[in-house]
C-alpha cells in the first residue's frame, strides 16, 4: 500500500478503531458542580483559576496563598466570572491546613513550590478532599511510597496534573503508537531542554529573598541538587506510550551529569564578576543524562537542560520495529511507507492520527494555555471528581514519574551507579490494562 492511501484508508479506520470507545454520549456527564479550592495563585495557579472560571460545573469557595497580594487579583477574576467571593487563607505556611479542615471541598488544585507538592497532597487524601497537584521530581523515595501509602489507607485518589501527556502531537503519536503505526517499540527518548537562567535569575541576577516569580524558590534546587529535577513532561507522555503500571514498568536508571558552568556565567554576563551571586557554588550540571530501563525490554533516555542558551524542546523520539518519530524536526520514517530510508514531514500522520479527544474538544481548549492542553488536564481531572472515577494520571504513576528525580541523585553522586525503581504498585501492574485517553473525559 503506497503511503497515500495508506493515509486515507487510515483516515477512516482510526475513528473507527480509537473513538468508538472513546468519543461517548454527552448526556452521561452530571449536571451537579464540585467545589475546588486553589493553594497556590501565583503564575501557575492563576492559570488553573481562570480555566476553572469558564467552566459551569465548578465552584470556587476558597483560595490560599501566602503571598497575600495574589489574593486580590484572583478575588478580581472571580468577580468578573459572575462568581462569589472566596473565602481566603494566607496567613502562614500550613493555613492550607485550615482550609481544607474548614471549607467542604470536594478537590483542591495545587500550584505551589515543589518542596509542598506532596505533603499537602496528603494532607488532602487525609481530609477527604481529592488533590490534583502540579508536577515536579520527588525529593526521596520514601515520600512517594508516604503518598501511595495515604492513598491505601484512605481511599482518595489523586490526580498529577501532567499537561504534556495531554498536548495535541503527543496524542497522535499516542493514537499511532496504539494502531501499531511503529510496530513493538524498543526505545524512546524525552527532556526538559529550557533555557530558564531568565526563569532563575529575576530581576537581573536575584534570586531568593531579592527574587520575583519562581526565583525565590526554584534556583535554590540548582544549587543544593545534581540530577534530573523535572523529569515528568518527558517522561508522562513516554509512559502512556509504554503502558507504564498498565503492563510494563520501569525497573532501573543510571545517570550521569556534566560540570556546572552555564548559571555563573550568565551571573558573570548580566551581573559582573564582582556581584555577590558570582561566588555561587551550583551543584546542578548542566546536562544531566538518565537512561531508565523497562520490565518489557525498552529502554528510556532523559535529558535536563536548563542552564544553557538553547530554544526549548522536550527531544521526544519514539523508535519501534517498524518506524521512527523525532519531534525535533518534526520527522516520521514507516517503513514500507516513508521514501526509503529519507525523513519525511511528521505533519499529515499528525494530522491523520489527531486524537479523537482534540477533534472534539479543540475550540473549547483554545486559549486554555499551553496550546489549549491545560484544557484536557483540567478537564480529565474535573470530571474524575465528578463522576467519582479514578483519574486518567493517578498516584502510581505521580509516585513512579517523580521519583526518578531522587534516583538520578543517587546515581549522580555515586558515580553512575544503577538505582532499583520501586514497584509503587506493588505488583497490580502485571494486570492493570492501559486506560489514559480512552475515556470521553480523558
Amino acid at each position: 500500500m503506497n503511503r497515500r492511501h495508506f493515509l486515507q484508508k487510515t483516515t477512516l479506520t482510526t475513528i473507527g478503531v480509537i473513538a468508538a470507545p472513546a468519543i461517548l454520549s454527552a448526556n452521561i456527564y452530571k449536571k451537579e458542580k464540585i467545589k475546588v479550592g486553589m493553594i497556590g495563585i501565583g503564575g501557575r495557579g492563576m492559570w488553573h483559576l481562570k480555566n476553572l472560571l469558564g467552566r459551569d460545573d465548578v465552584l470556587i469557595p476558597a483560595i490560599c496563598d501566602i503571598d497575600v497580594n495574589r489574593i486580590p487579583i484572583a478575588q478580581k477574576l472571580l468577580d468578573e466570572a459572575g462568581h462569589k467571593q472566596a473565602h481566603t487563607y494566607y496567613e502562614h505556611e500550613t493555613i492550607y491546613l485550615k482550609m481544607l479542615e474548614k471549607e467542604k471541598l470536594d478537590a483542591v488544585v495545587i500550584s505551589t513550590p515543589w518542596v509542598w507538592h506532596v505533603p499537602m497532597v496528603i494532607d488532602a487524601m487525609k481530609a477527604g478532599i481529592i488533590p490534583g497537584t502540579e508536577v515536579a521530581g520527588a525529593f526521596s523515595v520514601q515520600e512517594c511510597w508516604d503518598m501511595v501509602n495515604t492513598y491505601k489507607r484512605t481511599g482518595v485518589p489523586m490526580m498529577f496534573l501532567e499537561n504534556v501527556c495531554y498536548r495535541r502531537d503527543v496524542m497522535a503519536v499516542l493514537n499511532m503508537v496504539r494502531q501499531g503505526l511503529f510496530g513493538e517499540l524498543i526505545h524512546c527518548r524525552c527532556g526538559y531542554q529550557h533555557d530558564l537562567r531568565g526563569v532563575k535569575f529575576r530581576p537581573g541576577v536575584e534570586f531568593g529573598e531579592k527574587g520575583q516569580g519562581e526565583a525565590v524558590w526554584r534556583t535554590e534546587h540548582s544549587i543544593k541538587r545534581n540530577g534530573d529535577l523535572y523529569p515528568t513532561h518527558g517522561i508522562g507522555p513516554i509512559a502512556t506510550y509504554l503502558d507504564i503500571n498498565r503492563g510494563n514498568r520501569f525497573v532501573s536508571l543510571t545517570a550521569t551529569a556534566t560540570k556546572s558552568r552555564g548559571l555563573h556565567e550568565y551571573i558573570v554576563e548580566n551581573g559582573g564578576d564582582d556581584h555577590p551571586n558570582a561566588r555561587i557554588k551550583f551543584k546542578l550540571g548542566d546536562i544531566v543524562t538518565t537512561t531508565v530501563s523497562c520490565a518489557n525490554g525498552e529502554t528510556v533516555i532523559m535529558t535536563h537542560d536548563t542552564n544553557l542558551p538553547r530554544p526549548y524542546s522536550l527531544g521526544f523520539r519514539v523508535q519501534g520495529t517498524r518506524g521512527i518519530w523525532m519531534k525535533d524536526g518534526d520527522q516520521i520514517y514507516i517503513e514500507g511507507l516513508s521514501p526509503h530510508h529519507q525523513w519525511e514531514d511528521a505533519a499529515p500522520f499528525m494530522q491523520t492520527f489527531d486524537h479523537p479527544l482534540w477533534k472534539r474538544y479543540a475550540a473549547e481548549a483554545e486559549g486554555a494555555g499551553h496550546g489549549g492542553m491545560d484544557f484536557f488536564v483540567l478537564n480529565a481531572f474535573v470530571e474524575s471528581v465528578k463522576r467519582q472515577v479514578a483519574p486518567p494520571i493517578d498516584v502510581y504513576d505521580a509516585a513512579t514519574w517523580s521519583v526518578l528525580t531522587p534516583l538520578s541523585e543517587q546515581s549522580v553522586q555515586e558515580g553512575g551507579e544503577p538505582q532499583a525503581i520501586p514497584d509503587f504498585t506493588r505488583g497490580k501492574w502485571v494486570w492493570r490494562k492501559p486506560d489514559f485517553s480512552f475515556g470521553d473525559e480523558y
